[in-house]
């Protein structure tokens, strides 16, 4: 898969639509994509993280790329899935 085919992309975890990737993070010395950025949802920035969103800034945070799943069980056309579960998120979740 093409990073860029990533973008826009739902990610899901445990069902929970946690947001939208915006952008990806790159280790420049590794030259390995280390993060990507998403624009959470309402329900996700509640839920995970207990923040409510503004309508005019939506809370945007980086999601370690080690969250995902692995392989073809990764990314479908339904979004991206997450391997981890929902208590573990803020773990894999900084502010960006």
């Amino acid at each position: 898969m093409k990073i860029g085919e990533l973008f826009d992309k739902n990610v899901y975890c445990e069902g929970l639509n946690v947001g939208k990737v915006t952008n990806a993070l790159v280790n420049m010395e590794e030259l390995k994509i280390t993060h990507l950025e998403l624009e959470l949802t309402k329900e996700a920035s509640e839920q995970i993280l207990g923040v409510t969103p503004t309508m005019f800034r939506p809370a945007k945070n980086t999601l370690a790329i080690s969250a995902l799943a692995d392989g073809s069980a990764c990314c479908n056309e339904n979004g991206i899935n997450l391997k981890i579960s929902k208590g573990q998120l803020p773990l894999y979740l900084r502010p960006s």
